[in-house]
Order: structure tokens, then sequence, then C-alpha cells
């Protein structure tokens, strides 16, 4: 199960994350092999459904008051019980495919990887607050 997966089911027990995207195939070089017929179709991710309001049920957990989880990346992680050491954060960057240039554990990361997460739950049914998203 991906972190992410983690982080979507702590807050909606029993939902799933949509796949993340695959990368897209590298082009065939003059040399290559030419490619096999038509590989077959991936199948669409199923379609967003609504699991609520986030910020009320985060703000329900044991913890939630001495907690930043609504700005910090390790302190919503804390809060959903995860790992939020920065392995656990590189994995879930990965995950994402960071491509930016701050230092991993940095504070311009670390914003960045919030600010993933609040978008990834929007995208798959979760309500934000309008200052999160």
């Amino acid at each position: 199960m991906s972190i992410f997966s983690s982080i979507l089911s702590k807050i909606f027990p029993g939902a799933q994350a949509a796949p993340a995207p695959a990368p897209a195939p590298a082009a065939p070089s003059a040399t290559a092999a030419p490619a096999p017929a038509a590989a077959p179709a991936v199948p669409a991710p199923p379609p967003s459904i609504p699991l609520g309001e986030v910020a009320p049920i985060l703000d329900a957990k044991p913890g939630a008051a001495q907690l930043n989880w609504r700005t910090s990346i390790v302190d919503l992680l804390k809060l959903l019980g995860l790992d939020s050491s920065l392995a656990a954060r590189k994995e879930l960057a990965n995950e994402f495919i960071y491509t930016g240039n701050a230092e991993p554990g940095s504070a311009e990361w670390n914003i960045w990887l919030h600010k993933q997460v609040m978008t990834r739950i929007a995208a798959n049914g979760g309500t934000l607050p309008p200052e999160m998203r």
C-alpha cells in the first residue's frame, strides 16, 4: 500500500486512492525493435466518491489540538499515526514525483509535500476548507 493510500484510509477508513498516473513510455530509438501490436488499454480510475469534510475528522482525532496538521506534513502524519521520518516523507515525495530543487526535509519541500497530500485528498473526494486547497 502506498503512503498516500495509508493517509487516505486513516482519514476515511475503507477509502481507496485513485491510482497514480503511470509514467509516459520512453520514445523508441531508431535501432530498437518495432513495438508489439497495440497494448491493452489501461482501465480508467474509478470516479471520485464524495468522502466528506476532512478538517472536522482530523480535528476530532486525539492530539489534534497540539499539532499543526493543517500546514505541517510531519504533524499530519503524526496525527494519523503514520511514520513521519524523513525517509517516509522522501518515499511519499517519490510517489508524487517531486521534481523541484528544494532539499528533502527543507521547509519548501515539506510545504510542497503537504500541499500535494491535500490536493490529492480533494481529488479523491475529500472536502477541504478554502485555506487548505
